[in-house]
């Protein structure tokens, strides 16, 4: 976690305790700690009653970074801008299948 988001919990350790909630049941630790960075790098551009709206930015954020999930262009493009700075170790790659298609015709 980057050290501007460990100064805003420290600041604002109420909003980050309520934000705790969000953890999705059978989100790993690494997952969870990569979604948690996204809605508290964003959590001020939203207005509480659109929070449902941030939660389910950061699920489609985390769902094309840890499983490879397609969405449209304009909407990935507006939660990779959202999540711009966030760290993510080790994350998996993945490759469509057209892509391991060719690869395969080209051996």
């Amino acid at each position: 976690m980057s050290t501007d988001v460990e100064d805003f919990i420290q600041q604002n350790r109420a909003l980050a305790d309520q934000v705790e909630k969000f953890r999705g049941y059978c989100e790993t630790e690494k997952q969870w700690q990569a979604r948690r960075e996204f809605i508290l790098r964003n959590v001020n551009d939203f207005q509480i009653e659109d929070v449902d709206q941030l939660l389910s930015l950061s699920m489609v954020w985390a769902n094309n970074v840890f499983m490879g999930c397609r969405y449209n262009t304009q909407l990935l493009d507006k939660v990779k801008e959202m999540a711009e700075g966030i760290e993510v170790v080790d994350a998996p790659v993945f490759k469509t299948r057209d892509e391991i298609m060719k690869k395969q015709q080209g051996r």
